[in-house]
């Protein structure tokens, strides 16, 4: 979560400069959002299988001997699964970032560099703050995306939920209950609501903190 909370923040800050051609990598970061799950899921299936993109390459330069197991051990599919979700999510987490450092003044950054401050300094004393309902929001939303996650591992690990099931997602878990005329649905069903109220958690803190900022 971390690093999905501060990378789209880091590539928001860079994205915002106004300089040539600038537009094509915004655009770069953002696509991947409209993308189909389904389709960005299979298509990472094909890069990360034994015989992908990937493992091409590595042999291909003698960087391994073997394919790289990123969908078969049981480790690397956790990665691999945690990967696509971040590259998934990165662009829409950097528009929101986008919109919040447009409303941190530039006069700020002006008085801090007149001090002396450098740009690791102004970072943390003047961006930070000024997009911390941005970095709350954004944390929340992760957290809720993170339970309620299903098609990209779903597809990414054939439905399978990777070896030993590590890679399920806890929507996955219900499914897998419920799939079927012998399906738990009693189990599934208790499994769902116990995931509402845990995503309920974090919306009413960010319920609580909207009431104090405003």
């Amino acid at each position: 979560m971390p690093l999905l909370t501060l990378l789209p923040l880091g590539i928001a800050i860079l994205v915002e400069k106004k300089i040539p051609g600038i537009t094509f990598f915004r655009t770069s970061f953002y696509l991947p959002v409209i993308a189909s799950a389904v389709v960005v899921a299979l298509l990472w299936n094909l890069v990360l299988d034994d015989g992908g993109v990937v493992n091409n390459i590595a042999q291909s330069l003698k960087w391994v001997r073997g394919p790289i197991p990123f969908l078969t051990d049981r480790w690397l599919v956790v990665f691999s699964s945690i990967s696509l979700t971040v590259w998934k999510g990165l662009g829409y987490y950097m528009v929101i970032y986008i919109a919040a450092l447009g409303n941190v003044s530039k006069d700020l950054h002006e008085a801090a560099a007149l001090d002396g401050a450098g740009a690791w300094r102004r970072f943390w004393s003047v961006t930070v703050p000024g997009v911390r309902g941005a970095m709350i929001l954004v944390a929340i939303m992760i957290c809720v995306s993170a339970l309620r996650i299903f098609t990209e591992p779903y597809f990414l690990t054939n439905t399978t939920g990777g070896p030993g099931g590590y890679a399920s997602s806890f929507v996955m878990i219900i499914q897998q209950y419920a799939r079927g005329l012998l399906g738990n649905l009693g189990y599934a069903s208790a499994l769902s609501v116990v995931l509402f109220f845990v995503c309920l958690i974090p919306m009413l803190i960010l319920a609580r903190q909207n009431r104090k900022e405003s």
